[in-house]
Order: C-alpha cells, then structure tokens, then sequence
C-alpha cells in the first residue's frame, strides 16, 4: 500500500472554503406546552404543523470568538420523506484566511410560520483543524443541541462530537472508518460494503437512542495532480503584526436565488415551444454538423442518458425533420415538458404523424418516466401490432409495467362491468372460481370488493388518444385491458399471465409494495378471471384449466410440506414422498392419475400423473423434488419442485437469455443455448424444467476430462480429439454464448458445479442467485471461463479455441445492436421483489449498460471483450477459490 503522507500548507491554499450540508437525521423534540401558552405563534411554526417541515441551515467561521465574513445558508428546499440537502455551501473565506483555532458553527432554522422572529431548531459547532492541526476531511455526524445558536468558541457549549455522543463501540468504528478513508487499512470491496452497511445501521441505531438531531456534513478533500492530499495548518508570517482595514472596499455577498429557477431561461424555452415556433419549425432543415449530432443522440444514446437542455431544444427545433426516424420518437418525447398545455398538444398532434416506432422500442414509453396516458396509449398500440411468440417474451416486464399504470383507470374499468359480470356469474354458478376458497389465507383479496374507486379525470385525453390514433370503443385504453385481451386469445399467454398476476398478489409480495399497488393487481386478476369465467365455450375451459392447475399445487406444497416434517436422511424421505403419492388413502388425493390438464410450466404438455418410483429428492439444504410425469403424448415430462426457495430471480434470467437466443437467431448466429424454462407459482415454490446433464465437476471427478467425456459418448477417429464433429462445434458455440451472456448479466457464484453439460455437448448455467455483478467469492472474474473448458477445446493455440473467441466477438457485437431492447425491459423491473435489483434498484439498468459498452465502436468493443477473455483465463484467484469450492464439497459430502 501506498504510505506516503502527502500534504500542503493551508496558507499556501488560496480556495474559498466549502462546507457540504448532507441529511439530518434522528428524533426531534415538540415545543412543550408551557412554551407554547406562553407564545402561542409557536403551534404554527413548521416544527408543530409538518412532519417534515422546510427548514434552513446556516454555517458561520468564528475565530477568537469573532465571525469572519457572512454566514451563508442553504437554499430553499421542501421536504417530503426526510431532510436532505445535499448542497455545498461556499463560504467567502479562503484556506489561507484561516486560523489555528477557527471553529464553524452551524444553526438550523425554522422557514415556516412567523417569519418576523425565526424559529431555531438547533446548533452545533466544530473546529475546522483537528488536535493534530490537520483539516477535517470527509463526513461527519454533528450533535444538534436543541433552540440553541451554534456557539464559536473554541471550546464550545454546542460541540458537534462530544463524548456522549455514541459509546465505546461507535467511537472505534469511526476511528478505523477514517483510518480506512486515509488508507490505513487494506480495501477489499466486497467485505468494505458489507462492513460500511453494518456501521450505518449501528449509526442509525445508536441516534434513534439518543433522542437528538444529528447532521451530517462533509468537509473537502483537496487533491494536487490528481492525488489526495491533507491541508495542514501552518502561518509563516505568524511572529508578524498585521493591520487589518476595518471595513474591506469589496464583499462577497451570497445570492439567496442560488440554484433557483431562470426565470429568462423559461420564457425562452416558452417562446421557442409555442404554437407560432410550429410554423417556422416546419421547414426547418439541419446542416451536416447538427445532422451528425441528432443521429448521435438518437442512435448511440440509450434509454438511459439523460439529455442536456441544449440537446433538448435542438431536437424541439427539428422535430419534424426527425418524425420520419421511428427511432427519434422516445427522444422527442424526453424533450417535451408534460406541464405545459400548448406543448403537450404539439406534441401529440406529432405523435400521430410521427413514422410507427418498434415494439422494442414502445416498451421504454411504459416505464415511471411517460406518465402521461396518451403516450401509454400509444405504446399500447405498437404492441398491439407484436406476435402472440414475442409478447410472450416481454410478458413478465409488461406486468410490472401495470405499477406505472393510472390505477383508477384499472379501477374504473372493474367497476364499469362489474354489475354486468355479477349477473352473469347468478346465472352460471357453476363457474365459481374455486382457487378463491383453497387459498383464502394467501389471497384475501377474493373475499371482497372494497377498493378505492376515485376516478381521474382523464376524459380529455381518452378524447385527444381516440382523435389521433383513430381508436375505435372497443380498443383497449390501458395495459391490464390489452393484456386481458391478447391473454384470452391465446391459452400460453393466459397460462403465464395467470401465474405472472397471481404472485405480485401473494402475501409476501403484499409486504414488499405498496397496498394500492397491490389492489391494483388484485383488480386486474378479477378482471381476468371474470372475463374467463363469463366468455366463450374456449374461454370457459382456460379458466377450468387454471383452477385446476392452482388446485395441484396447493395439493402438492401440502404434500412437500409432511415430507419436510419427516425425520431421516434423504432416503427415508424419497420413500416417504413416493408412498404418500402412490397411497391416495394416506393424502385422499390421487397423484398418480387425474384428469389431464396443461402443465403450468409448460401449457403445451398436458399432464395426468406422477410416477412415484421415478420421484427423488436433490442434495440440498432445500431438497428439491425431481417429478417425472406421465403426459397424454408418448413421452414423459420431467421437472423439478422447489420449495422453500424463491425463483423469481431464476425466472428473470432465464427470460433474458431466452430473449437474447431469439435476437442471435434473428441474426442467423445459433449458439446452442439451453434456455430452460422456469415459473414461480408463488414467492416461496416454482417449477423448474429439468434438462438430462452432468456438473462439469462430475465430469472431471470420472472422467478426467471433458474431452474423454465426449469421447466415451461420441467417440469418432475422423473428428476433432476422437470425437463427433457436431459435437465439439456445440459445445464451443454453447461456450462462447453463456459466457456472452453470463458476463453481460452480471452473473456471479460462478463455479464447476453450477456448469452443466449433455452428452451431445452443449454446456449450460444453472443458480442464478447472484446477478449484476454481486458474487460472494473475492475478485471474480469477468467471464467463467477456467482452463478445464479451454483444454477441451484443444489449448489456447488451437483452431477451435479461435473460433470460440470469434463466436464471442460475433455475439457481443449483435447483442449490443440489441441493446435497447435488454435496458428498456430491465427499466420495467426496476420496482420487481428481484433480490440483487431491489439492493441497488436505480443502478441496476446502468450496470447492464456498463457492461455492454455502447461507448466504444464496434472494433473498440472487440478489443475491450478480447482483454475480458485474457484476464478470465490467466486470473489466478479464481482457481484458488474453485479448488476451495472443491475441498468445501468433499468435506460436505
């Protein structure tokens, strides 16, 4: 480690001081009510109206107890969730004018209510150099002593650290925490964030004890090219006497409008945007310089960059220039500002003309960014136009999608047909949905039909939506209605759509989203099944289907459940579990045989029985279940069970690389994935295909190597290392893809275990419990790509090895051509219970699309995966830990 001490003199540092107001945090104490009988204005102050009232903070530099220069204040900022300003603050004081013993002291103002006579919250004090005569570097939580001034002195009657402020505990880990911040102590990412999360967590702890305030504030950390450095207090003139001119000729006055709007710059951007610009817009044609610069934004920019003002007005200018590129439409949209009513009318008149974007493309108009309905009514009708196979793929963001929705819309529509579905349901009893009655404890929903049915007014623009894109009554105007409609079309898109609504209504999904969100999805599933339940003949057998399949799983968690209960190893469970399903006395269900129906999994294989004596259970904590069914084909379906575990992040991935076989086939590039399918029936049990392959572990452990594995399956004497031809070229392309993929997706836990492979030579991943970069192994590589799997491809010198590194260049490049279509369905899950997604929601897109490097031109991506593959291969950590993960499994076993 580097154990320099780099430092400057503070009178050598001619920089105004800037202090960094961060969040206040903690309990703050009401006015009594002595105080408030004796000043009565005090009930209207912002501390006793608001939770969350607007407050100011002001920080002022004394030295010997005298204030140098004005204090400065944070500006106007309005509260919702908690106080967090966020703002640095530039004091009109230069390093070089500071003392030894200058000391910042800080008070909090109340800006609500009687304004004739502040209201103080608190104050809090610091001295800007440490014992060591060192300036105070990175963030600090200052105590805030209630309706007090911030005093300046040096020995201050409001310090910020005192020695009450935390016990024993707190003050050594905020020793070693600026131990850490100066390079003390050894960084190791992984452990660093685990660790620094634990410290706030104790942190937050310790103030809710304490019943103070506490604001963090954050001091500057100064750099000399490019390297930190410590401002160190030193005064050479200090044996010298100074005069000091009592009244300075020039001031630096803060400016209270500060970060407040322009209010030039908005009656610009008003002129320019109003309905007379329109005319003179028209025929307005780019030249070659800003020609190149709109095909930059809308080509290379993603869903996710954020477009400068300028950019903004540009694209506003040659707006009608651009209605011919499908793909500009998303960036036009950006530019508008939905609170201006001329505007907005310009911009739908447009959107009518505008050339009919992708379906790819519409997916980005259905995330929290486009509020606005007509927008998401038009969305709706691009996917409209999409086959039953490709909605099919985006089916899983489309319902999340449905958070973004204007909820009392859905709730109109419920409530609009809701008399009329009442008396057909009278007439037809029989049709009663009976999943209601068997999971009345994990959707309470069925039970009653109290919801929220305030409607939004929106009947302008359903009128404006019908005008421009020529809709007719029957066309749906939100996206529960179009699902409901493609669904009951369609009994696959039925199937998943069932499954995709009835888990976002789960208990546990309940505890993890908002109740309202919550009623939405309980109303858009009662939609459904109503317009199942009332329809066609057809329509009437999709809904029988669905409520038997929910009846066979209920059935079959009851039955996962006794086994679980029953003590033993793994074998005495395997032959408990096969007896309770071949003894309908014991369970009075009969597994083995009931009437067929389609396989929730798979809708296209019809089911009819387990075969008991075929069933085992994995080696695992969770022991999954292996259900071998008889189907009303001639072959047998085999899936696996798994209770206890959440798949919701399985199914995500799986998803995903489904999508990106389809668009590398698109591109005439088969790379032999094996994207099996995966469907969680609830937050806690799924279904998982299962595929007939051996761990690459397996494989070394018998064989030696994968080589003679393909050998003593495929063996050929005219073929590549004695085997099969066909073989090797599956196993090289499969290769090349997963590592593609796993590495854009961020996959971790990468190890021989987790890598499976079928005799004809395909090679697949499976446990995607760790994504977007998360791994919980140290320094991961980029790719999973260990030298056994390059030896069967003949050594880094051979033929083959070459064309696996082609194979990959090939997919990332049209995968990166793709790139919208990954980002705009990731963007949708943003809000899903996805564990890896949920930690860090809002950089989850961003993590893909670092990935991707859109950045750099097509030879530059090249290059950047060629240095990918080599660090992969020669990195030495990841041996040692497999070699670990090895030892780990042996003794385990």
């Amino acid at each position: 480690m580097d154990t320099a001490f780099r430092y400057v003199h503070s009178s050598e540092v001619l920089q105004k001081l800037q202090i960094k107001i961060g969040t206040l945090e903690g309990e703050r104490q009401s006015c009594s009510y002595e105080k408030l009988l004796q000043q009565p204005l005090l009930k209207f102050s912002g501390l006793n109206s608001e939770k969350f009232p607007a407050l100011k903070v002001s920080i002022h530099v004394y030295d010997d107890e005298k204030p140098m220069g004005l204090p400065v204040t944070t500006s106007y900022k309005c509260f919702s969730s908690r106080w967090s300003w966020n703002e640095w603050l530039t004091l009109p004081i230069l390093f070089s004018d500071l003392s030894r013993y200058s000391v910042l002291a800080i008070t909090i103002f109340d800006c609500a209510g009687n304004q004739a006579d502040e209201t103080i919250v608190g104050g809090t004090s610091i001295s800007l150099f440490g014992k060591t005569g060192m300036f105070r570097q990175g963030l600090y939580d200052l105590k805030i002593w209630p309706e007090v001034k911030g005093d300046g002195k040096y020995t201050s009657a409001t310090p910020g650290k005192c020695n009450d402020f935390c016990n024993d505990q707190m003050q050594r880990l905020s020793k070693l925490a600026k131990k850490h911040r100066n390079g003390q102590i050894e960084k190791v990412d992984w452990l660093d964030r685990l660790t620094f999360r634990e410290v706030e967590l104790i942190n937050e702890r310790q103030k809710r004890k304490s019943h103070f305030l506490y604001l963090m504030v954050e001091f500057p950390e100064l750099s000399i090219e490019d390297k930190p450095c410590f401002v160190v207090y030193y005064d050479p003139d200090g044996d010298n006497k100074h005069c000091f001119v009592s009244k300075p000729k020039l001031v630096t006055v803060p400016d209270s409008e500060t970060l407040q709007e322009n209010l030039v710059e908005r009656k610009h951007h008003r002129l320019s945007r109003s309905a007379r610009s329109g005319l003179s817009d028209r025929d307005a044609k780019p030249t070659a310089s800003v020609r190149d610069l709109l095909h930059s934004i809308v080509y290379r920019y993603s869903p996710t960059s954020l477009l400068s003002s300028e950019e903004q007005d540009l694209i506003w200018k040659y707006r009608f220039y651009l209605s011919a590129q499908k793909k500009a439409l998303t960036k036009f949209l950006k530019c508008v500002n939905w609170e201006t009513g001329t505007e907005v009318r310009q911009a739908l008149t447009l959107l009518a003309k505008w050339a009919p974007m992708d379906v790819e493309d519409a997916l980005e108009l259905l995330n929290s960014s486009f509020n606005h309905p007509t927008v998401r009514r038009y969305a709706i009708s691009r996917l409209d136009q999409a086959p039953d196979e490709d909605l099919l793929l985006y089916l899983l963001q489309l319902v999340q999608a449905l958070k973004y929705e204007h909820f009392d819309e859905i709730f109109k529509s419920y409530n609009k047909d809701k008399d009329v579905l009442k008396s057909m349901e009278d007439n037809s009893n029989e049709n009663n949905f009976e999943i209601f009655s068997d999971t009345e404890e994990k959707m309470s929903i069925y039970q009653s039909d109290g919801l929220d049915t305030t409607v939004h007014n929106e009947t302008n623009s359903i009128a404006l939506s019908k005008e421009v894109f020529h809709m007719d009554t029957s066309s749906p105007f939100n996206l529960a209605t179009f699902l409901i409609q493609r669904a009951c079309k369609n009994s696959t898109l039925a199937n998943y759509l069932y499954w995709y609504l009835s888990i976002e209504c789960g208990e546990e999904s309940a505890r993890k989203q908002d109740q309202r969100v919550r009623e939405m999805y309980v109303t858009v599933l009662k939609m459904f099944l109503q317009q199942l339940s009332t329809g066609s003949a057809e329509l009437k057998v999709i809904f029988h289907n669905l409520n038997e399949q929910q009846k066979f799983i209920d059935n079959l968690v009851k039955l996962i459940k006794i086994v679980a209960k029953e003590t033993g190893n793994r074998k005495k469970k395997t032959e408990k579990f096969q007896f309770l399903l071949s003894d309908t006395d014991a369970v009075k269900i009969n597994f083995t045989k009931f009437e067929p129906l389609p396989f929730p999994l798979d809708p296209d294989v019809r089911i009819r029985g387990i075969i008991p004596e075929k069933v085992t259970l994995f080696k695992s904590a969770l022991m999954p279940s292996k259900l071998t069914f008889l189907t009303t084909g001639p072959t047998e379906y085999v899936a696996i069970f798994k209770h206890g575990d959440d798949l919701r992040q399985d199914q995500l991935i799986l998803q995903m690389i489904t999508l990106m076989d389809k668009l590398l086939q698109k591109e005439n590039l088969d790379l032999k994935l094996t994207p099996y399918r995966v469907l969680a029936t609830s937050s806690k049990h799924g279904f998982m295909q299962y595929v007939e392959s051996i761990t690459v572990a397996e494989v070394l452990n018998a064989e030696g190597s994968i080589l003679n594995f393909f050998r003593k399956h495929h063996p050929c004497e005219a073929g590549p290392y004695g085997i099969l031809a066909d073989v090797m070229d599956t196993y090289i392309k499969s290769c090349a893809g997963y590592c593609v993929i796993t590495y854009l997706l961020g996959v971790g836990d990468r190890h021989l275990d987790n890598l499976l492979l079928t005799d004809t030579g395909k090679l697949f991943h499976i446990d995607f419990g760790y994504i977007l970069g998360r791994d919980p192994k140290p320094m991961p590589p980029p790719m999973k790509l260990s030298k056994e799997m390059v030896e069967a491809m003949g050594g880094l010198y051979s033929e083959h090895y070459h064309e696996f590194r082609k194979l990959c260049y090939t997919a990332f490049l049209h995968l990166r051509r793709h790139a919208n279509v990954m980002l705009n369905l990731f963007g949708l899950m943003v809000d899903a219970s996805i564990p890896d997604i949920a930690l860090e929601p809002d950089k989850a897109v961003k993590k893909v699309e670092d990935n991707l490097r859109l950045d750099l031109s097509d030879e530059e991506a090249v290059q950047h995966l060629q240095n990918l593959l080599d660090f992969s291969i020669t990195a030495v950590m990841p041996a040692l830990v497999e070699q670990i993960h090895k030892l780990a499994q042996y003794w385990r076993k």
